[in-house]
């Protein structure tokens, strides 16, 4: 399992570079995204992780399946984490809302950041193919969460109300 890392690492504060081609279908890469969903898999309130917060510096990101009910074609659920690699936001709802937030790089840490409630983004996957993708409340505030971490900002950088909540032992 990877180490998430916390407020106050410079990775976390750093615009990421884009994942090259050729890359993609490296060995390399392709066990960074297995150890990256296993470390997910692990924590109980994440959703999503970015490169970045397991200390790469890459223009990535992984949605876990609890984030969102997609069927596969028997119309079951679908068990595999959805993977964005060089991901761009193409459209933003005019219509925004206040959410509530929090990250595992900001452990106990939450807020309300305003956040657009329907966005369209563009990615590749894990074989290289380009596909764009829309998506509306919780799943549209988790991409946008994950692409400001590819472009170095947390969310408390943006969030009003801010509280910590100690876990429960």
């Amino acid at each position: 399992m990877l180490k998430i890392l916390q407020k106050g690492n410079k990775i976390l504060e750093q615009k990421t570079k884009e994942v090259n081609s050729e890359d993609i279908q490296s060995a390399q890469f392709k066990k960074l995204i297995e150890e990256m969903k296993e470390t997910l898999e692990k924590q109980e309130d994440g959703v999503a992780l970015a490169a970045p917060q397991v200390g790469k510096s890459l223009r990535f990101f992984i949605v876990s399946p609890r984030a969102y009910k997609i069927k596969n074609t028997e119309g079951k659920p679908k068990k595999e984490d959805f993977l964005f690699i060089n991901p761009e936001i193409i459209k933003l709802s005019k219509k925004k809302k206040w959410m509530n937030e929090g990250c595992l790089s900001v452990a106990g840490i939450f807020g309300k950041v305003e956040r657009s409630i329907n966005c369209t983004i563009s990615a590749y996957d894990k074989n290289g193919n380009k596909f764009t993708r829309g998506a509306g409340g919780i799943l549209s505030q988790v991409f946008q969460h994950e692409i400001d971490h590819l472009d170095g900002i947390l969310f408390t950088e943006k969030a009003k109300d801010i509280q910590e909540i100690k876990p429960k032992k």
